[in-house]
């Protein structure tokens, strides 16, 4: 049950952030307005509405971009509208159209993410593009979801056709969801072959590798807490060790006698070939990984084993502490 409680602007604005996941409250002025309090601090207003028997979460807006007297004013148009049943248009439009149309509604991505989307569904979604909506079929859909190459594509590819025609049928496009009638795609997933007692036996390996660059690139892949893009990609620029800091983000213990260790004399902090930054050691990597014991270990297991176990905080001194603590249990493992 959510904490109920009269909103106003000095609550909110002092609302704890929870460790992790989001807390629910609601406001006693109007019952049917909720709040989102997420772990990093982020307080969304939304409202509940059963429809079509599932039960909906529809979203006002982020506070304080909308205050609260203009979130208790929308409760009632959201819900009514939320209600309405859509009306199905005459006029036709092509699977291309919708798309694009979803897209701008519906999907929030960096640009980077947006091109990427763009581009696999440009590959593997043309067959579909230049139908109209209400002529595509079930067996339609089968034949372009099959001819995807690989498990992991086909399924992501088969959810967002099924988000767009369920877009489709909001907007009185479609009257129904031929996706819906599909087995889903069956994803053999990877599993993450790191533990703690292998990063420990990295570490050692990564301590023995000869070239100081990379070694320290791929220790700070650890230290780090960031993905091998963003460790390549660091800027001297960027770092400001009076405040341990890393442009937004805090660095631990680790990383800052890690890096003040290295030569300051070019833009790029991981430099090679003539002060080129490095890009994608994979041979070195797997030499690395090979001898510590995990050869089929890559670098995105790495920064995805550090942030599983790393306990989020919003506030930079928090965060930074845990990232402290985590480092400290995988160096005690070592003793």
């Amino acid at each position: 049950m959510a904490h109920q409680f009269f909103f106003n602007p000095y609550i909110l604005d002092n609302l704890p952030a929870p460790n992790k996941g989001f807390d629910v409250v609601q406001d006693i002025s109007e019952p049917r307005l909720r709040m989102y309090v997420t772990s990093r601090g982020i307080k969304t207003f939304f409202v509940r509405k059963r429809i079509g028997g599932h039960d909906r979460r529809i979203i006002i807006g982020n506070y304080p971009d909308v205050d609260i007297e203009q979130a208790r004013g929308r409760v009632s148009e959201v819900l009514m509208r939320a209600a309405e049943k859509p009306k199905v248009r005459r006029s036709k439009i092509t699977m291309g159209r919708l798309t694009d149309m979803y897209l701008a509604a519906r999907v929030r991505r960096s640009e980077d993410g947006m091109v990427k989307l763009r581009r696999g569904i440009e590959r593997h979604l043309v067959g579909l593009r230049d139908k109209y909506v209400s002529d595509i079929s079930y067996d339609d859909v089968c034949a372009v979801i099959e001819n995807i190459p690989g498990p992991a594509i086909a399924r992501r590819m088969q959810e967002l056709v099924q988000s767009i025609f369920k877009y489709a049928i909001e907007t009185g496009y479609a009257k129904e969801n031929p996706v819906a009638k599909m087995e889903r795609v069956v994803q053999h997933r990877r599993v993450r072959p790191l533990t703690k007692s292998g990063i420990v036996r990295l570490i050692a390996a990564i301590n023995a590798e000869p070239s100081p660059v990379l070694r320290a690139a791929f220790l700070m892949l650890i230290y780090g807490f960031a993905p091998k893009s963003q460790v390549f990609s660091m800027r001297w620029s960027d770092l400001d060790f009076n405040h341990y800091m890393w442009g937004a983000r805090p660095l631990s213990d680790a990383a800052v006698v890690l890096l003040q260790d290295l030569p300051q004399d070019g833009n790029w902090v991981f430099s090679v070939r003539g002060r080129m930054k490095l890009t994608d050691p994979r041979a070195s990597w797997h030499r690395v990984a090979a001898a510590a014991g995990i050869p089929n270990l890559t670098m995105d297991d790495v920064h995805k084993f550090m942030m599983r176990h790393l306990v989020w905080a919003s506030a930079p001194e928090d965060l930074r502490a845990n990232m402290n603590d985590l480092v400290d249990e995988i160096n005690s493992l070592n003793i």
